[in-house]
């Protein structure tokens, strides 16, 4: 007779998310995610698979967050350049409940050079949020908030890889300073 679950799989793969977000996957033992998940080995194994499996549902399940958190900050009805800037302005808001830095982007740092399937789930995130921004670009040009003269296609891909870096350098510093005056600086280009 198969035992139940005494745990609920949503529930501890946000927390083998957070200790991959916080420690990396390189520096992530085994015994590292029997801890912090609370549960067995074996119950891993026979729910996720092995590391790498539940380091790919981890950002899966990464990924479908940012989406929806993303989602709610630029879909209000709200100027354009407010959207896009809220949208860069999440990168760098230090949260208690959150490791600095994202997920999508160290999975890019840490993996995809040398892990095909991290590559593509990070380029379709990549392009997920290009798209989110060339969405909104357009949306301003059809107002007027944004020029006319400006390429919605490359506006978005510049917006995107200023986003990447953002991403990046909000994991080393503290510096909001610095972090506010680059978003500051990368949406000038929409004026």
């Amino acid at each position: 007779m198969a035992r139940n679950k005494e745990f609920e799989v949503n529930a501890v793969l946000r927390k083998a998310m957070h200790i991959f977000w916080e420690q990396g996957y390189e520096k992530t033992s085994m015994q590292d995610l029997v801890t912090h998940m609370g549960i067995h080995r074996r119950s891993i194994y026979d729910t996720f698979g092995d590391k790498h499996r539940l380091y790919m549902k981890a950002v899966e399940k990464y990924g479908e967050m940012l989406e929806s958190s993303v989602h709610q900050k630029v879909e209000a009805p709200t100027p354009m350049k407010q959207a896009i800037r809220r949208m860069f302005e999440h990168a760098i808001v230090a949260a208690d409940d959150r490791p600095k830095g994202c997920l999508i982007v160290n999975t890019a740092v840490e993996l995809a050079v040398c892990d095909e399937e991290a590559a593509a789930k990070v380029n379709q995130s990549f392009v997920k949020t290009e798209d989110k921004l060339y969405d909104l670009v357009l949306r301003g040009k059809e107002t007027g908030e944004i020029g006319s003269h400006h390429d919605a296609r490359r506006i978005s891909e510049f917006l995107n890889n200023a986003f990447i870096g953002l991403c990046v350098l909000a994991k080393t510093t503290n510096d909001k300073e610095k972090l506010e005056g680059i978003i500051d600086t990368s949406l000038a280009i929409l004026d």
